[in-house]
């Protein structure tokens, strides 16, 4: 009965996942009906509903969804060996989903991707780019990237990068018309280029420490960005301040473009972490990728 009902069984769980028959057909190059008749006839054998259908919307039953819990950890199971016997010959495959933020994003991860990626062409990466605070285990991803201080305790977390430093800059045009802060109760004082938080909808405070006392410092100013690059340029145009990453900014302010003002305020933090959810035999294609990615000093 196994036998017969496998590729019913694989065809099952990645309908459940995308719930749309339009979805997992895209996902596994057929057509829609073959789906829905491979999914019916599992059904049939079973004698039992696993799916539930609308005009706009495909769920598992509660049978199903027992079923899923079931199946996962098994064809996940499946999947390693597999893997595990591939890499044995000499080739390492696989698919891996991670979660990162722009900035690690684009000067940590994506960097030590590209040669990972070169020296095992048969595995598979997909990186979605999200600033907000992603639940990587309902998002369904393998790993997720973010700073040290915000993993959760239950996560299983490796460094992937040095110290990090925030830094208050400003165009030479502004801060000479506007004059320089001093401290960052200043800040109020001046035209600043916000940030919008998009988990938690609000604006980024500021954050400063000096003699191990942190602040936080609530900004105004004509402009608000949800991406780095955008408040970078407007700042490099002259709308005001920005507090951004320092790696992002080292060349125009060594050019001169760019002045850095607050800086005894402004002390380094721990940096990006690979995060994820449990410390079980990993799949060979992630052990590669963490090994990969770990940050030795």
């Amino acid at each position: 009965m196994l036998k017969e009902n496998f590729n019913e069984l694989q065809i099952f769980l990645v309908v459940a996942k995308e719930r749309s028959f339009t979805k997992a057909a895209g996902k596994l190059g057929v057509s829609q009906s073959a789906l829905s008749h491979a999914v019916k006839a599992l059904e049939e054998r079973l004698n039992v509903r696993l799916l539930t259908r609308t005009t706009r919307s495909v769920a598992p039953t509660e049978t199903g969804e027992r079923l899923i819990a079931s199946l996962e950890p098994r064809l996940a199971e499946l999947e390693s060996e597999l893997e595990s016997i591939l890499q044995l010959n000499g080739g390492a495959s696989g698919n891996i989903r991670l979660s990162a933020g722009e900035h690690s994003a684009r000067k940590l991860l994506w960097p030590k991707l590209k040669p990972f990626l070169k020296q095992y062409p048969d595995i598979n990466v997909e990186l979605v780019v999200d600033n907000g605070f992603v639940n990587i285990v309902e998002g369904r991803f393998d790993a997720g990237i973010r700073l040290g201080e915000s993993v959760d305790k239950d996560m299983v977390a490796v460094r992937i990068g040095p110290d990090l430093r925030m830094v208050v800059v400003g165009s030479p045009q502004y801060l000479q018309a506007q004059g320089i802060p001093q401290t960052p109760h200043e800040l109020q004082h001046h035209r600043c280029i916000n940030m919008r938080l998009p988990t938690a909808g609000g604006l980024y405070h500021w954050e400063f420490e000096k003699d191990a006392k942190p602040l936080r410092v609530r900004v105004e100013g004509q402009l608000i960005f949800n991406l780095l690059s955008e408040r970078i340029d407007a700042v490099l145009a002259g709308f005001g301040l920005a507090c951004v990453p320092d790696d992002m900014v080292q060349d125009e302010l060594k050019s001169g473009e760019l002045v850095q003002v607050l800086a005894d305020w402004c002390p380094t933090f721990p940096g990006y972490y690979l995060y994820y959810p449990s410390r079980k035999q990993h799949p060979p294609a992630f052990a590669l990728l963490i090994d990969s990615l770990r940050y030795s000093e």
